[in-house]
């Protein structure tokens, strides 16, 4: 099966916003064996909608939809709807008290143009909006069935996994289950990896493989049909356990774990401390692992030391270390290290330093970063060549320096 995404606003051809909408439905959709072969943004305007899902419906056995279901007169997905498949607009009382029970509470004037996000097409099954006000409906048309929903995402993400996602899933046939696993990979690039697989991915039928390049790491979506969720556990079970055997030197989870989240989870196991010293990352790392939870048993504290002088008052940075060898360093980012943890008094200490850019500083240049790593069995530290924006290289420093925690043997001999 194959699926198109029209995404509906004007404001996402200006650029005001990102249409991360068509993101995550991608993402979901191939997880439940649907392809998406196409994505398309159209402007609030009705003879280019009209067009756009016109064309859709020829080519695609699923035309999801996202905006345009609002309450103003540029909201016209519905009418679009409507007037292509020939069927009445009707409200959903469900949706509708909903509305008027919002507008009673807040004890505010409901324009009577609300009322529009109420509206269904005649013969379509409607999805109630547990998170916002405009339901959403799936309506068959020709050979394709189409989908609209919400264009705010939360509303749009609680809709899918909640109504149409089950929805899509009766509809693929309840006999044919699919199931998913994403495996979580760092220190390896995407191609890298993929030449890693190649063959397993040229050969792949089911389960499918699908390496996805995001945010620093890659990630590797296993997804299997089968008739029972044994069997599908199982084909998946087969497939990563080959992955696993070629690239476990660069997976550090899987579904939805993050590196942060495997620092707290490795340092509560071996009963270990961290403390951190950050420049060039300004605390960005501190917070990271404080976003986990658990991280109270694992994170004594952190020093954010951006300038030399606070390098040297509050770490007892020597004076003369900083002139020689420089703060962009490896001499630096191992006393960072060692005396973050002796200022804690914690089992490991670790350090981030560097130029982040748009200047070089002391002639090094934007991405160039150190991290040390001070721990019960030695210092050690990494010389990084970072590139991208400098918010892209202080935040791809927080997750080498969470890879390097995990790995590093002067942390513990139990290495993740």
């Amino acid at each position: 099966m194959n699926a198109e995404i029209i995404a509906v606003g004007s404001e996402l051809l200006l650029g005001q916003i990102a249409n991360t909408n068509g993101q995550y439905l991608s993402t979901e959709l191939a997880g439940i064996g649907i392809d998406v072969y196409r994505h398309t943004v159209v402007g609030d305007n009705y003879k280019r909608l009209y067009a756009a899902i016109s064309e859709a419906v020829h080519r695609a056995d699923f035309v999801f939809l996202s905006g345009g279901l609002g309450p103003t007169e540029d909201d016209i997905t519905k009418e679009v709807i409507a007037d292509l498949t020939g069927t009445q607009l009707h409200y959903h009382e469900p949706t509708l008290k909903k509305i008027r029970e919002y507008y009673e509470k807040t004890k505010k004037y409901m324009p009577a143009n609300n009322k529009k996000q109420a509206l269904y097409t005649e013969g379509s099954e409607v999805f109630y909006n547990k998170a916002g006000m405009a339901c959403g409906f799936a309506m068959p048309y020709k050979t394709s069935l189409l989908i609209l929903m919400p264009g705010p995402p939360r509303e749009l993400k609680n809709m899918f996994w909640n109504d149409v996602r089950p929805f899509l899933l009766r509809e693929l046939g309840g006999e044919s289950l699919v199931l998913s696993r994403v495996l979580r990979f760092f220190g390896i690039g995407e191609s890298s990896l993929e030449e890693e697989l190649l063959d397993l991915i040229q050969a792949q039928t089911n389960p499918t493989i699908a390496p996805l390049a995001s945010d620093g790491e890659v990630t590797v979506r296993l997804t299997a049909k089968a008739g029972s969720h044994e069997e599908g556990t199982l084909l998946l079970d087969k497939i990563d356990k080959e992955i696993t055997n070629r690239l476990g030197r660069f997976l550090y989870g899987r579904e939805e774990e993050t590196l942060p989240q495997q620092v707290v989870k490795h340092f509560r196991h071996n009963k270990l401390t961290l403390a951190a010293a950050e420049s060039l990352t300004g605390g960005w790392f501190s917070k990271a692992v404080v976003d986990v939870e658990g991280a109270s048993a694992v994170l004594e504290g952190g020093a954010t030391v951006y300038s030399k002088s606070a390098k040297e008052t509050v770490l007892g940075i020597e004076k003369e270390l900083l002139n020689e060898a420089g703060m962009v360093s490896k001499e630096c980012a191992e006393s960072m290290a060692e005396s973050v943890r002796f200022l804690y008094q914690t089992d490991v200490g670790i350090s981030f330093t560097g130029a982040a850019g748009p200047d070089s500083l002391e002639g090094k240049v934007p991405g160039t970063v150190w991290i040390g790593i001070a721990g019960p069995h030695g210092t050690t530290s990494h010389l990084l060549h970072l590139s991208g924006s400098r918010e892209q290289i202080r935040r791809l420093a927080v997750y080498h320096g969470c890879w390097f925690l995990l790995r590093e043997k002067v942390v513990t001999n139990d290495v993740f």
